[in-house]
């Protein structure tokens, strides 16, 4: 009979208890797929005595992640601990350097040390996979790693954080505030208590980071990403995306262009017809753009403890296989280093929310600005905000919300234009800009 495959488990949170309770129940099932049994025999937590939903009497606990890399009778030692450094980082260098396979769901890890650790991992001839890490359940790491080896890939881009997908699919169907969304997704559990990680967008900048490496083979480059948060967008910013055909989404974009490699992460303005639009909640969905294959997009959610343990049970299937495959799609010596683009001409134009002082020339001088920056204007739509004692009448001392929306344009030239218009005392407040963008 073939040896079973045994595995360590670091981490007994929501993620690693249901890895665990998984791995128990499909114990037959993933004998039968693989070719071997597959046995969790160490976990490593603080808290012994804690009720994890399982019986964990059978094997060797370790309070000690680094103490179980290094010593526990393991062929997979499984990292469910979070984090970029620390505890994290050292029990996976230890595993690794001991030539036992690792399985990750750690993307702030991977992000800061992926081609280190890839070098690591060849080094000693073992796997370091990490489908988990991004977009939870999605197969996305699978899907660039191998199915798509055959395509020249252009683009990568999606909705990577369900938190901020929640938060905007609330303001939209029910008209309320981001503080109200955010105060909802805490209540609920889709937020931290402290939510900054994911509403500024550093939780998608790290997914799209590694993303950036396997689809274009470059080296992971988490610092060279344009990087906003969904903080300022208002209900006004929502309604006004509804009325001209669009939706307002979170989105990492990593594009291939003639200059290097652009990877930004903002708000942006989808059209309603296309395929990401349709993402509500607090699902993820992935595209990616490949030279023979068109636009692929995947679907599905992207953390919650059965998602994410799904993923992390077919990495270790993968490795119970047999299956090898590089850790970023190709040798870590063949990775090449990352070249940032240039701003470039952005496809789809700028949505751009102006309180404008309601007096003569107000307008005339928003319009030369835009046209000294050489900036076409598709459209402009004033929003006056009536009286509420008298709505067929405006009070001229109240700024009225002015929205632009540009032909395509170069991101330097739509923020000179919106300084000089600061400069000129006819808006009352820092402009909106949000970008459209183009998609199926």
């Amino acid at each position: 009979m073939v040896e079973a495959l045994k595995v360590g488990v670091a981490g007994l949170g929501t993620v690693g208890a249901s890895v665990v309770q998984l791995l128990a129940k499909h114990a037959a099932q993933m004998a039968s797929k693989t070719g071997r049994p597959v046995t969790v025999t160490a976990v490593s937590a603080r808290d012994q005595s804690k009720d994890r939903g399982f019986d964990a009497t059978g094997f060797t606990w370790f309070t000690d992640p680094v103490e179980m890399a290094k010593e526990a009778d393991i062929d997979i030692f499984v990292e469910l601990i979070g984090g970029d450094s620390g505890p994290a980082e050292d029990s996976v260098r230890a595993a690794l350097s001991r030539g036992v396979h690792v399985v990750t769901a750690n993307k702030a890890l991977l992000a800061k040390h992926g081609v280190d650790l890839a070098e690591l991992a060849e080094a000693n001839k073992v796997c370091l996979n990490y489908e988990a890490a991004v977009a939870g359940g999605i197969p996305i790491v699978k899907t660039l790693r191998e199915s798509m080896s055959g395509n020249d890939i252009s683009r990568v881009y999606g909705i990577l954080n369900g938190t901020c997908n929640y938060i905007l699919t609330r303001m939209e169907a029910d008209g309320i505030s981001f503080e109200d969304c955010l105060a909802d997704a805490q209540r609920l559990g889709y937020a931290e208590a402290d939510p900054t990680f994911d509403i500024e967008g550093n939780d998608t900048a790290h997914k799209l980071a590694i993303l950036t490496s396997l689809a274009f083979g470059t080296k992971i480059a988490d610092e060279d990403i344009y990087l906003e948060g969904i903080t300022s967008i208002t209900t006004a910013d929502i309604q006004a995306a509804d009325e001209l055909g669009f939706r307002i989404k979170l989105l990492g974009v990593a594009q291939r262009t003639e200059t290097g490699i652009e990877q930004r992460v903002h708000p942006t303005m989808v059209p309603k017809t296309s395929a990401i639009a349709g993402i509500d909640g607090v699902l993820n969905a992935v595209a990616v753009d490949g030279d023979y294959v068109g636009e692929i997009v995947l679907v599905g959610p992207g953390a919650g403890g059965n998602a994410t343990a799904s993923s992390v049970v077919a990495d270790i299937s993968d490795i119970a296989r047999g299956d090898e495959t590089p850790v970023l799609g190709r040798p870590a010596s063949d990775l090449s280093d990352y070249v940032r683009a240039r701003m470039r001409l952005h496809e789809g134009g700028y949505y751009i929310r102006l309180s404008v002082f309601d007096r003569p020339g107000a307008f005339a001088e928003i319009a030369r600005c835009m046209g000294d920056a050489g900036i076409s204007l598709e459209s402009i739509v004033q929003k006056r905000h009536a009286l509420e004692e008298t709505p067929s009448k405006y009070d001229a001392d109240v700024p009225q919300p002015v929205i632009l929306i540009t032909y395509e344009t170069t991101e330097v030239a739509i923020k000179e234009a919106l300084e000089v218009i600061m400069s000129k005392g006819v808006v009352a407040e820092k402009p909106q800009m949000i970008r459209i963008e183009k998609l199926n």
